[in-house]
């Protein structure tokens, strides 16, 4: 991709994408769009697919291979170093029924987005992404995921997009829902736990806990957020669980479909982003004691670590929004979205009774 002589065309088309993601940084801070809490990266990815169905074509395909390691070295990178938003005394600050619903929304998001995408006769691969994305922690969890899975940029896209259709509307049906009194059930607590446990993105979660809890006196913006920031962490274990089923299942696939005594031995593929995320979190942890302060925020760098973590992983979206055109949403039909809309009904009823009923047992 660097070899000498095609090292200029690769730079250009990774200039091309800090391009576009500078112009979403600056698009993401227009008031309207901040309102809207949509990030850098959803910006991003919509400005790629701007540019895919627009200019792609009039552009020299010798810069594809720096699109393509955006999509690929810059994501993995961008996710490992996404840890330094997080510490293990977050976890400890929720306690056990946080993680306890964190746990059975995202296995039981995966594991029904499966079964429904059988049903509705979807592949694989967006079936796994979209019930990813819903699952942990919107746009951030698909793009971890798509290493691993390995699908085509299009079908990342089209998840992502179910992810901030739904979310959007999340973020502003949670704080209607707690104003009209339909959540007058649950305690505080369980408020901020039920937001955590099933909105899609971060950004999502902190715009319903202010909207619900504008001054954190309830402390339902807090723990909501400390809660999401749980079920992010969950990304780690969750893409080397799923780095493993799936080496196993194509690897049997191959084994079907191999001539008598040829064998099919496959290399598994493992996500060693994924412990790389893992290990800056326990890292973040370690400099929080060591710093002596309450917040990631006020660790020394953490707040420039971040910023280029975002940028990183706006390219990463951008890079992805560039593969996806009109025609590939057409070929992918309304089933994605059908999908991500009963993960949506299962996500707000389920994550309600869950919270309702579960948390009083700890």
């Amino acid at each position: 991709m660097f070899e000498k002589g095609t090292r200029g065309n690769t730079l250009h088309g990774i200039l091309l994408i800090a391009l576009f993601s500078f112009a979403a940084f600056y698009i993401a801070e227009v008031p309207f769009v901040k309102s809207l809490s949509l990030s850098p990266l959803i910006v991003g990815i919509i400005l790629g697919m701007l540019y895919a169905n627009s200019l792609r074509n009039r552009l020299p395909e010798t810069w594809v291979p720096g699109i393509k390691f955006c999509t690929k070295q810059i994501l993995r990178a961008g996710i490992v170093l996404y840890g330094f938003r997080l510490t293990l005394n977050e976890v400890a600050a929720v306690g056990l029924p946080a993680i306890t619903i964190d746990a059975i929304i995202v296995a039981g998001t995966i594991f029904l987005g499966y079964g429904l995408g059988k049903l509705l006769k979807l592949d694989n691969d967006t079936a796994i992404m979209t019930s990813t994305g819903s699952a942990i922690c919107g746009a951030a969890a698909v793009l971890g995921a798509e290493p691993v899975v390995k699908c085509e940029g299009h079908k990342t896209a089209i998840a992502v997009s179910t992810v901030v259709i739904f979310g959007t509307i999340s973020m502003f049906l949670y704080p209607i829902m707690y104003r009209a009194g339909l959540l007058d059930s649950l305690t505080d607590q369980q408020v901020a736990i039920y937001t955590g446990s099933t909105l899609h993105e971060v950004a999502h979660v902190a715009g319903a806990g202010n909207a619900m809890d504008p001054t954190d006196t309830l402390g339902i913006a807090g723990t909501a957020t400390i809660t999401k920031m749980i079920r992010v962490m969950m990304l780690a274990p969750v893409l080397i669980i799923m780095g493993l089923v799936l080496a196993r299942t194509r690897r049997d696939t191959a084994g079907v479909n191999a001539t008598a005594g040829a064998g099919s031995k496959r290399k598994i593929t493992i996500p060693w982003f994924a412990f790389g995320f893992l290990g800056i979190i326990c890292v973040n942890s370690l400099l929080q004691y060591l710093c002596g302060v309450d917040s990631v925020k006020e660790i020394p760098l953490n707040g420039a670590i971040e910023y280029i973590d975002t940028f990183m992983l706006t390219m990463a979206m951008t890079a992805l929004g560039t593969d996806t055109s009109i025609d590939k949403f057409k070929q992918a039909g309304a089933k994605p979205f059908y999908l991500a809309g009963l993960l949506y009904v299962w996500l707000v009823g389920g994550g309600y009774l869950l919270t309702k009923y579960l948390t009083p047992l700890f």
